[in-house]
């Protein structure tokens, strides 16, 4: 795989299914550059244990926390409370874990900027062309984890909210929270390939527009990784690779429309 003689996933066609593709692409990187893909596991691998020690915390501690939040359930029936509060405690260990999500990739990509940024470069030369030199700077992936972590908290807040609904919601809840942070962390995997090559937010949010389905494809498959044991950390370096070929893809065919 080298030079522009990629083939590629079809952008048109069952567009959520070609998004996986580009992560199984980012895999063969381990083939071209395994030393180096083996460093881009480092920053994962310690932003992962420490959303996991504060998960175990939450998970020790949940019913205590729900039981203080619903003072209001002590006075209803036993089977009604502990449906209520044991939804509750799901919805809150799922909000979580939507938020560790939406967290752990801004906090990785920040902790792990210099292997990610050769791993980056890397891909862009096997692809062909000039790779961009637009400067990202640290202030950005300072403001980008910052905004990532405000949807990510919302999105768990919301998550809360509408676990309320008995089984339902719960059900609902987590289901919504799978997506909205899976398209988060995709985003997030998009940026820095787009605004290497100047785009503002206001003109990545033109460029993915009819084409939601590869990005939140790849943002799925690599959520979907996260629910294995370290895979998050396998996970990171060939997500970085499989972006930066979706984000080249995603230009190419917005030239391609413009013509």
């Amino acid at each position: 795989m080298s030079g522009t003689g990629r083939q590629r996933p079809a952008l048109g066609a069952a567009p959520v299914l070609s998004g996986p593709a580009y992560l199984l692409r980012g895999f063969g990187m381990w083939r071209r550059r395994p030393g180096l893909m083996v460093l881009g596991m480092v920053p994962a691998l310690l932003v992962l244990a420490v959303l996991v020690a504060v998960f175990v915390v939450l998970v020790l501690q949940v019913g205590d926390l729900v039981g203080w939040a619903t003072p209001f359930l002590d006075d209803t029936g036993e089977v009604a409370r502990s449906a209520v509060r044991v939804s509750l405690a799901v919805v809150v260990v799922v909000g979580f874990v939507v938020l560790a999500a939406a967290t752990f990739v801004a906090l990785t990509l920040l902790v792990g900027e210099p292997f990610y940024d050769r791993i980056w470069r890397e891909t862009e030369r096997m692809l062909g062309g000039e790779v961009p030199d637009a400067d990202v700077g640290l202030l950005r992936g300072i403001r980008d984890g910052a905004v990532l972590l405000g949807l990510g908290a919302a999105t768990a807040v919301g998550m809360v909210v509408l676990g309320l609904l008995p089984v339902v919601g719960t059900i609902a809840a987590g289901v919504a929270g799978f997506g909205f942070s899976a398209w988060l962390l995709a985003g997030e995997l998009l940026t820095r390939p787009l605004e290497a090559r100047g785009l503002t937010a206001a003109d990545r949010s033109e460029l993915v527009r009819g084409r939601r389905g590869p990005v939140l494809g790849l943002g799925m498959s690599v959520q979907a990784c996260f629910l294995v044991p370290l895979g998050a950390v396998v996970v990171m370096p060939a997500a970085v690779v499989g972006a930066t070929m979706l984000a080249r893809d995603l230009l190419d065919a917005s030239a391609a429309r413009r013509t």
